[in-house]
């Protein structure tokens, strides 16, 4: 497979000094995490979690340059689902219109490059992370089948505190099948431009053990064998 295309607006400067950091992204409910941090155990490599991130985000955020991840900020659970539909929801991500890439960048550079940094995050898109990469090896893509992602978000809510901590008071069941329906147009546009720009995806079912995904995942990642011990 040949390198992404470099895109308009590829800075080799920060190319290489993000050299030393791989992307794991793709969509929810495809073990990234898990994946993530069985790698970084594995590697002795870094670990950086999106999701965490993403409060902090919202703060530095602003009306003018960042709208829609703007309009999070102080949003009650649930507001950004109830009353929309799936499209409208999905078309309001803040991700789907670069709004997060420059936080995520800001952060990436603070942290020392001393070792490999591993990326744990749902939202990128494969057009915002062609323009930092070297070669097609330092991003994947994973994608959950429907049933599988079905079945552990199904998981993941059934704890009531977490679905109130989430979409508050509104019905569980209608979220989900929101949430599934969002996420199934964000796996299409993440399918496209991995495609478009020559980046890797791996379709994730549940069927394989998870130590065969993670060997697969590091091996396309090029990750380093953590020193022996002595």
């Amino acid at each position: 497979m040949k390198p992404p295309r470099t895109a308009p607006g590829s800075d080799r400067t920060l190319i290489e000094h993000l050299a030393h950091v791989r992307w794991i992204a793709g969509g929810t409910g495809a073990g990234k995490s898990t994946v993530t941090m069985a790698l970084a155990r594995r590697h002795d490599a870094r670990l950086y979690n999106g999701d965490r991130a993403e409060h902090d985000w919202v703060a530095r955020s602003t009306q003018q340059h960042h709208p829609h991840l703007h309009a999070l900020l102080g949003a009650a659970p649930g507001q950004v689902w109830a009353g929309r539909s799936a499209q409208e929801v999905f078309r309001s991500m803040a991700s789907l219109h670069g709004e997060v890439i420059g936080f995520l960048i800001e952060d990436l550079l603070a942290l020392p490059n001393d070792r490999i940094v591993l990326v744990d995050y749902f939202g990128v898109l494969p057009r915002d992370v062609a323009l930092l990469l070297a070669g097609f090896h330092q991003a994947v893509f994973l994608l959950p089948s429907p049933e599988f992602r079905r079945r552990v978000l199904a998981m993941r809510y059934a704890d009531p505190l977490r679905a109130r901590t989430t979409w508050g008071s509104h019905c569980r069941e209608e979220m989900l099948a929101k949430r599934l329906a969002r996420d199934a147009l964000w796996d299409e546009e993440v399918r496209q431009q991995a495609t478009a720009y020559g980046l890797r995806t791996v379709s994730v079912d549940g069927t394989r053990p998870v130590e065969d995904l993670v060997t697969e995942v590091a091996t396309h990642l090029r990750l380093p064998q953590a020193p022996a011990c002595s």
